[in-house]
């Protein structure tokens, strides 16, 4: 899977290749190297590399639950419930199966959408942290099917895809081919 990622003004124009990013004996390194305040950084682009991959990480382990586990059982915090309803109260009209990408980076959306995360700033720890989130639910992470969000916004918007069945689509999918892997004598 190829998968690119830029992130901000600071490196416009700039895309770094997440399928070839260090492993996970890189992962202790990294976290080790994001410890001190945001602010002691300035453009580095280890540093952007370094959250590239955590974001890269995230979205890998996040697809790999949703493909081995039933969606709708899924808790990703411990404040599911409360973010459902903040995020169905504010965006009860939002499409979430193929999301538009205005809807959540052009200058009204931020507007909007601004007011709701900060609602979960000491609530849901790194509520404000890059993440990478699928624009349709029935398809993996790829280039042109994925966009940079805030955490709070992906626990926002995949809670409501599971919640609503969006994402029984790729559950069904992994379990028909673990099921006919099984049937011609494969390992799954």
């Amino acid at each position: 899977m190829a998968l690119y990622f830029a992130k901000g003004p600071a490196t416009l124009g700039k895309k770094y290749r997440l399928c070839n990013l260090p492993g996970a004996g890189e992962a202790v390194a990294a976290a080790h190297a994001l410890s001190p305040p945001a602010e002691a950084y300035g453009n580095d682009p280890n540093i952007e590399m370094i959250w590239a991959m955590k974001a890269y990480q995230h979205a890998e382990v996040y697809f790999n639950l949703i493909s081995s586990v039933d969606p709708k059982f899924l808790k990703l915090t411990k404040v599911d419930d409360q973010i459902y309803a903040g995020f169905r109260k504010s965006f009860g009209d939002l499409k979430i199966d193929v999301l538009d990408p205005e809807e959540l980076k052009s200058e009204a959306a931020k507007a909007k959408w601004r007011p709701f995360c900060m609602q979960f700033d000491g609530v849901v720890e790194d509520f404000n942290y890059g993440t990478l989130l699928r624009l349709d639910c029935t398809k993996d992470y790829t280039e042109e099917n994925t966009i940079f969000v805030t955490r709070i916004q992906f626990f926002a918007i995949e809670t409501a895809r599971n919640r609503e069945g969006y994402n029984n689509v790729v559950y069904s999918h992994a379990t028909e081919i673990k099921s006919v892997a099984v049937e011609r004598g494969l390992s799954a």
